[in-house]
């Protein structure tokens, strides 16, 4: 990166003491204008951050996410989230968690009205049920047409046909590859007072083995927040957060004086360094992605990507919320040619 770009960076996510900042993964900035208005209302960070997610979580064209989220290798849609409050250093989270849109929000309640911190399985969905969270069919038309293309296309050694002449299916998808997700939602919020909280929510790896758990409801992983330092959080490979506690060293480095945008890149080289080496490509550099975003408590956001310079971050200044570019530790995965722009697109 030139110096005039990493110029233009740091005038975007400069520090700006006393005011309400908002960032997020780059599917957040419906999210973070939701947090926002929150905040400038008065709103608890965390009860701001979680309704923000919910819209991301009600959207059916989020594949990473919620309703519509592509499914485990049964068809099943699986959910997990965390959420973490600054000023009472509490958490709560859910994981494995079926049938319920947002579990965000009932994360949220496992914070607030329980002695645990993470719920699981058929567990988590009784309570979320107790608490009045209607049961429904996770797996959208849209979904359900993804999720076949992959059983028919993933192997030649079983009785699985995909209809190749099928150009409906075709012109769905805009490409001739299958889809693959490994997103997520992460979402933090800074009052202007300096209290923080954050949450993050997926439904996970797509086609994953039932009862496959990430990063994204392990605090200390997918995300973690310390009221007198700052919060991090992650998207991407949530099997190389699990094992680095990336998010909670991100933090612990900002508490050292590094710059948000100076820990997330030092956390993405030593996970970079610890990777085995079939996730590693032909230079040996790790094969996957993954993006970690943070805020200090002083308003200074920036964040970093494993793989090239398209990874972007969502971040809302109380006046506007914008993209902004995270610079990567090794050139940019290669793209199918068979992407459409649009699919291009989405996957920065």
């Amino acid at each position: 990166m030139n110096v005039a770009a990493a110029a233009r960076r740091d005038e975007r996510i400069r520090p700006r003491p006393g005011r309400a900042v908002v960032i997020a993964s780059a599917n957040g900035i419906p999210a973070c204008d939701c947090a926002m208005d929150l905040l400038q209302q008065g709103g608890d960070p965390l009860d701001a951050v979680v309704a923000g997610v919910n819209l991301v979580e009600d959207n059916p064209e989020d594949h990473s996410v919620g309703f519509g989220g592509l499914p485990n290798e049964d068809g099943v849609v699986e959910l997990d989230a965390c959420v973490m409050h600054g000023p009472t250093h509490k958490g709560g989270a859910v994981a494995a968690l079926q049938n319920i849109r947002n579990p965000s929000s009932v994360a949220k309640l496992v914070m607030q009205r329980t002695d645990h911190v993470l719920l699981v399985g058929e567990g988590a969905l009784r309570f979320a049920k107790a608490h009045g969270f209607k049961e429904q069919d996770l797996l959208t038309d849209e979904a359900r047409r993804i999720w076949l293309r992959w059983k028919e296309k993933h192997s030649d050694r079983d009785d699985w046909i995909h209809p190749e002449a099928d150009l409906e299916a075709a012109r769905f998808l805009g490409r001739n590859d299958v889809e693959y997700t490994y997103g997520t939602i992460s979402c933090m919020a800074l009052t202007p007072n300096g209290d923080l909280g954050g949450c993050t929510t997926t439904s996970g790896l797509s086609y994953k083995i039932p009862g496959r758990v990430g990063d994204s409801p392990i605090l200390g992983a997918g995300l973690y927040v310390d009221n007198e330092v700052g919060a991090c959080g992650s998207t991407g490979r949530g099997e190389a957060n699990l094992i680095n506690c990336s998010s909670f060293l991100v933090v612990e480095l900002m508490r050292g004086g590094a710059t948000p945008e100076e820990a997330c890149k030092q956390v993405l080289k030593r996970v970079a360094d610890r990777t085995e080496p079939r996730l590693r490509n032909g230079q040996g550099q790790p094969s996957y992605q993954l993006k970690l975003y943070a805020v200090r408590r002083d308003g200074m956001v920036g964040g970093a990507c494993m793989r090239g310079d398209e990874g972007r971050m969502a971040v809302h200044d109380g006046k506007e919320c914008r993209l902004v570019g995270l610079e990567g530790l090794y050139p940019a995965l290669p793209l199918p040619a068979s992407l459409s722009p649009t699919e291009q697109q989405k996957r920065s």
